[in-house]
């Protein structure tokens, strides 16, 4: 897929022009689980804004919505596309709000919890995330797995602890130990905090296999989910699971100031630190 930028109010996706209103809907949405709710955020009517999601759909020829009981969300295609507007969007604004591109799950965290800035949040892989920081287009850096920083030897600031858990297919046997694991397959999610189960299944010995990548921990648990005998290790905060590699798994979520200039930002971090940490173990993430 081949995506242009257009000023602040379109994308240009492989020679098609998807104007605001698509972006602004699917941001509504990810608000309201709900497309009734969001059409009268918007002010228009459902049919009006179901016409608009499906136009876009077959355009695209993707599906960018799934019904959940009585409600509606993106699916990862749909969630895709509006990161993709969410960069270009940050990288043009020039906004007094705070900029966060990160990982999957800090970043989705940062999202979630209650505070009193007013910022704009970007999810993709750790490394990604990098690149834009890179450009300046980033106000803080948010890391789902502190490898990248000590990598590079950049100073982080940790703001809870996360571990993973083993999510397995419905019809796979029970996991009752670590020698359980011998022989199994699994779904590896790219730029993760997984590369710490990995290095303990080879410490214990334990012989496995790779099957299937994927780029993000919704993907690996969707894939487990409907596959036969597979599974995956996610992070504890968004999955439950079988906690078998906990010790083994735990690991910081941190963030990185870039930006040294922007109004706002030490304070947001002051922040995440002191006041917003009962919001960040409400998310169900451990406390510093």
């Amino acid at each position: 897929m081949n995506l242009k930028s257009k000023g602040l109010i379109s994308l240009d996706i492989d020679g098609k022009i998807y104007d605001y209103k698509l972006f602004e809907s699917l941001e509504s949405l990810v608000r309201t689980k709900s497309q009734r709710k969001s059409a009268k955020e918007l002010n228009i009517s459902h049919t009006v804004f179901n016409r608009r999601l499906l136009k876009a759909e077959d355009k695209l020829g993707l599906k960018l919505t799934e019904k959940v009981g009585n409600g509606t969300r993106l699916t990862q295609d749909g969630i895709d596309l509006l990161n993709e507007f969410r960069k270009y969007d940050i990288q043009i604004q020039k906004t007094s709000n705070i900029n966060i591109a990160g990982g999957h799950i800090s970043s989705g965290l940062l999202e979630s919890i209650s505070h009193p800035f007013n910022v704009n949040v970007y999810s993709s892989s750790d490394r990604d995330a990098f690149d834009l920081a890179k450009r300046g287009a980033v106000d803080i850096l948010t890391l789902d797995d502190p490898l990248l920083a000590y990598e590079l030897n950049i100073d982080f600031t940790p703001i809870a602890y996360d571990y993973l858990v083993l999510i397995s297919s419905p019809d796979a046997e029970e996991i009752k130990s670590i020698n359980d694991l011998e022989g199994l397959e699994f779904v590896n999610v790219e730029g993760s905090a997984q590369r710490l189960a990995w290095n303990s299944l080879e410490h214990y010995d334990i012989d496995y296999s790779l099957k299937y990548t994927v780029n993000s921990q919704f993907d690996a648990f969707k894939l487990v989910k409907n596959s036969n005998n597979l599974h995956s290790f996610l992070n504890a905060s968004y999955f439950k699971g079988n906690e078998i590699l906990k010790f083994d798994t735990r690991h910081v979520i941190s963030i990185i100031k870039v930006n040294e200039d922007k109004p706002k930002v030490d304070e947001f971090i002051e922040f995440l630190l002191n006041d917003g940490q009962k919001s960040i173990e409400n998310q169900g993430f451990t406390l510093m």
